[in-house]
């Protein structure tokens, strides 16, 4: 029949291809699988190269999905307790249904005696594949900000901190609690209850606080805990430390105003003492003391290294130079602090992650401030990484607005606290996930024993998430016992459970079908159900993870060995005739991206500091398909006198005299203006009256690009530049080299700009990918 490929919720709709259904499912579910007909062979599923996988971002935006005011049902059988979802077959006259996962029959609830076809509740209705509970217990502490200041910065950039913080007292939910931790050389824990004077307690910088020590010295050990119905106990003490924003407003906003540079004094030839590692100790046990296992976020703001204490990244010294890609791999003396300062963020980090509180980081600094040994922090807790120049940038600025922005329905972008739990079709197995996230720990049946990522369970902490954070979950085929015993279709279930910034708990549920076939009989079948997009991200994630401890030209090498394997499965081709390689036409664009993740700054760690890597890779692997395809293949636009505005080749044959190009890479936004435009325009055509068209030219790239830069989080870097000019190297370093200085054919004539690089341009990369493919060697 017609579309018979479609899951049973897509029946019907307007689809008249697998990308219709692809990018209705992404609009509806959030989910983008890597193959839309799963294979039921084990090991004809592994010679796909790409691993049955998906991309699901948890809390997708959906202004049309209203919160189901009631508990979900649940499977009674006790290794399942899948939720009750469209793809059940349900029986009206008996009122029973039967699981899709595992095929138990249930009794429905008594509330649901009146369901018939004609009145059925939402979950069960086809385009309710996805659905969002509102349960009945609440939250019983509201979400916790703590700011974690570090003192040792310039008078301008410490003003303009502080002007940031104090403005985001008035974006805060006013129900929030929030504190205030500041550092130097000592670390300062500010109390908010005093009236009349302010009053601090001052740790030492060079000691590590277990969450004892802190409630010992603040005196919350011997506070009695007061028990709170169906949530944490939490002692009377903390509301000295941790206020309502309501209440504390106008007492943290005079504290801030008083703050001072650290008056540690530091020499010529020194760094200034700063114990970032002992104040994320404090802030760490002062959370874990008080506010266990509830939605809170600590935000750390740093404009240097640790340089003293536990997480110690540099000495204090500034003839000892901050470690590089290169001291790393060689572990010399530079790097001798390294492996200790990670060791001792990831513990933290799990500590964090495990009471559902998140770490946010701030790093703006002009040399680098250790986010590659603190990256741990928000990797495995879902805070944000941001890196800028100063405090006193709109780029800061801005981006940390954005933190507290709302939504369609004036709720605020914020998640907490969130359990991510998959469920599957017994004819799979799950491998892990790549994300912010840690593991629950939760054994079963369906968990498989070979881990991709955060594997070994089938449920995840996601301490903080937004409405963009996307993970990516990895399965494995089960092994069939005969041929043709294997399901028609396999059914995917994600529940996460949050705190709501509103405080109440909530649960999406997104339940997805897919079709499956025998590669052995129907590969064709699978073959057109490939999504080369969310194969491409999948693949760069997997290479991220392999590269945080594989060698950088190892990694390469499995990424091309992949690629290879993939041509030789799907392409058509004679065997050692490279002109005869053909591949199916929803693969073209394949081999493009694996040329573009080669040569990105995920993989090449050349002329990237590791505090650069460290955030690249964070934004990677929390972004969604279509973000994370622009940091893999930034898209480039061309405005010119002989048409609308046109996306062009990302290819040095792009760049022309009379045109102006949008470069857009995700962390930055580049308008090039090329030899005749920056001339014209240096000669003020643009003002004369007569050249109006010129004028709104020059205008239109920058229209599309603030569009870009108001939206985006984080903030995007802006850069205006010419054609020969210095800034130009952040197109050149991305366009396929198609003529270089070694290209002599084209060199200095009309058709692009040739780019003075040894790397090999896209055609020379395919041509040597199809001898590979083709050979009976290989």
């Amino acid at each position: 029949t017609k579309n018979s490929w479609l899951p049973l919720v897509f029946v019907g709709c307007s689809m008249a291809t697998y990308q219709d259904f692809i990018n209705a499912s992404e609009d509806i579910d959030g989910v983008r699988f890597s193959w839309n007909v799963v294979p039921t062979n084990r090991i004809e599923a592994s010679r796909m190269v790409v691993p049955v996988s998906c991309l699901y971002t948890p809390l997708k935006e959906r202004p049309d999905l209203p919160p189901l005011m009631y508990e979900p049902v649940e499977c009674s059988r006790p290794t399942c307790r899948a939720i009750l979802n469209p793809f059940c077959q349900v029986d009206f006259q008996a009122k029973l249904w039967v699981c899709a996962f595992c095929a138990q029959r249930n009794q429905f609830p008594i509330q649901y005696k009146d369901i018939s076809e004609a009145n059925l509740p939402a979950e069960l209705i086809p385009n309710f594949s996805t659905c969002e509970y509102t349960l009945q217990r609440q939250a019983t502490v509201p979400p916790v900000f703590l700011f974690v200041m570090d003192l040792c910065l310039d008078k301008e950039d410490l003003q303009a901190l502080k002007e940031a913080l104090v403005m985001s007292l008035s974006l805060l939910p006013q129900t929030a609690l929030v504190g205030l931790i500041t550092f130097g050389k000592n670390v300062q824990l500010h109390e908010l209850s005093c009236e009349g004077c302010s009053k601090t307690y001052v740790f030492r910088g060079s000691k590590e606080f277990t969450a004892k020590n802190v409630q010992d010295l603040l005196g919350l050990a011997s506070q009695p805990a007061v028990p709170k119905k169906d949530g944490p106990a939490t002692s009377f003490g903390a509301s000295r430390f941790l206020q309502p924003v309501q209440q504390c407003d106008m007492a943290l906003t005079d504290i801030i105003d008083e703050l001072q540079e650290d008056p540690w004094p530091f020499g010529g030839g020194k760094r200034p003492l700063r114990s970032t590692g002992a104040a994320l100790s404090v802030a760490v046990g002062l959370l874990e003391g008080t506010y266990p296992n509830t939605g809170a976020r600590i935000m750390l703001f740093v404009g240097g290294p640790c340089t003293q204490g536990p997480g110690l990244v540099t000495s204090d010294e500034l003839k000892d130079t901050i470690r590089s890609h290169h001291d790393i791999d060689k572990d010399n003396s530079c790097a001798r602090f390294t492996k200790k300062a990670l060791k001792y963020y990831e513990a933290l980090g799990r500590r964090v992650a495990a009471n559902g509180h998140s770490v946010d980081l701030y790093s703006c600094a002009f040399d680098q401030t250790g986010l590659h040994e603190m990256k741990f922090l928000p990797n495995l807790t879902g805070g944000c990484m941001v890196m800028g120049d100063s405090f006193n940038t709109s780029l800061f600025k801005q981006t940390f607005q954005r933190v507290f922005a709302k939504d369609q329905k004036g709720d605020f972008n914020i998640a907490f606290n969130a359990n991510f739990e998959v469920k599957v079709s017994p004819a799979l197995k799950l491998s892990g996930v790549i994300g912010p996230c840690i593991s629950m720990n939760k054994k079963g049946p369906l968990v498989a024993e070979q881990e991709i990522g955060v594997g070994g369970t089938s449920v995840w902490k996601l301490a903080t998430l937004d409405n963009a954070t996307t993970v990516a979950a990895f399965f494995e085929v089960a092994n069939q016992t005969a041929p043709g015993s294997a399901p028609q279709r396999v059914f995917f279930q994600f529940i996460t459970h949050y705190q709501h910034p509103s405080g109440q708990m909530r649960l999406r549920v997104t339940t997805a079908v897919r079709n499956t076939a025998d590669p052995l009989i129907n590969l064709p079948n699978i073959t057109a159900g490939m999504d080369q997009e969310a194969c491409a991200v999948l693949m760069a994630r997997l290479a991220v993870a392999r590269a945080e401890t594989d060698p950088g030209p190892d990694v390469l090498r499995w990424l091309d060995r992949m690629l290879i394997r993939l041509c030789q499965k799907f392409g058509d081709y004679r065997k050692d005739d490279p002109s005869s390689f053909r591949l199916p036409a929803h693969y073209e664009l394949y081999p493009q991206f694996m040329f573009h993740l080669r040569r990105s700054q995920f993989l090449q760690v050349f002329n990237n500091s590791p505090d650069e890597t460290a955030y690249y890779r964070h934004k990677l692997n929390r972004e969604d398909t279509q973000n994370s395809l622009v940091m893999i293949q930034p898209t480039l636009t061309s405005y010119s006198f002989s048409g609308p505005p046109t996306p062009v080749l990302l290819d040095s044959g792009s760049i022309q005299p009379d045109r102006i190009l949008l470069l857009d890479t995700f962390f930055q936004i580049l308008i090039f203006h090329g030899e005749t435009i920056a001339a014209w325009r240096l000669q003020g055509y643009h003002e004369q009256p007569q050249h109006e068209n010129f004028r709104q030219l020059l205008q239109a790239p920058r229209d599309d690009a603030q569009e870009i830069l108001q939206s985006r989080f984080p903030m995007p870097r802006y850069i205006d530049c010419d054609q020969g000019g210095s800034q130009a190297r952040f197109l050149l370093c991305k366009v396929n080299p198609s003529q270089t200085h070694n290209n002599m054919f084209g060199y200095g004539q009309e058709g692009g700009a040739p780019v003075l690089t040894d790397d090999v341009s896209l055609q020379v990369f395919m041509e040597h990918l199809k001898k590979l493919a083709v050979s009976s060697a290989t």
